[in-house]
């Protein structure tokens, strides 16, 4: 019932984004505790908005496109380490998704923190894993290059109706 000290835990929930086109993944470097980064376009879910609006919300903001879900790629749980000066240690819920790129906004200003979005190889990823803002950068790439793929639908959104 409680977590510690009467205290109710919960994970973030973050979405996550594979952009994938002529073989290369849509990444982003970003700035994140002093040090450069690289991650998919990535965030946290907000109130009242589904994962799959979620998804295309955080890849618009951190790359400037606009793409198309084609698949949920899968659930990822991590605990990220507890730091030196006691950071860290938070639980995260991550969903991926899969996605095709449809338009790019050049002139768009990148959410803050971001640094550029790059597209990169499977290779060339896998070589800057040292670079990678989570092991979950990683899986959730070889989970989508091994061909994990499930239907969009298989996630679904429910809102409680208004009180009357």
């Amino acid at each position: 019932m409680s977590y510690r000290e009467g205290r109710f835990w919960q994970p973030d929930v973050t979405v996550a984004t594979i952009v994938v086109e002529g073989g290369r993944l849509l990444m982003v470097e970003e700035q994140v505790g002093g040090r450069r980064v690289i991650n998919q376009p990535a965030g946290h879910l907000e109130p009242d908005e589904s994962l799959l609006d979620a998804a295309l919300r955080e890849t618009l903001e951190e790359t400037g496109w606009d793409v198309r879900l084609t698949a949920f790629v899968g659930a990822y749980q991590w605990k990220a380490p507890v730091q030196p000066d006691g950071s860290g240690g938070r639980h995260y819920l991550r969903f991926a998704f899969a996605a095709e790129p449809e338009r790019h906004h050049a002139g768009r200003a990148l959410d803050e923190g971001i640094v550029q979005a790059l597209w990169m190889t499977p290779a060339q990823l896998q070589a800057r894993s040292a670079e990678h803002r989570s092991p979950l950068v990683w899986q959730v790439v070889a989970d989508y290059l091994g061909g994990r793929r499930h239907p969009l639908d298989l996630l679904q959104h429910s809102v409680a109706p208004e009180a009357l």
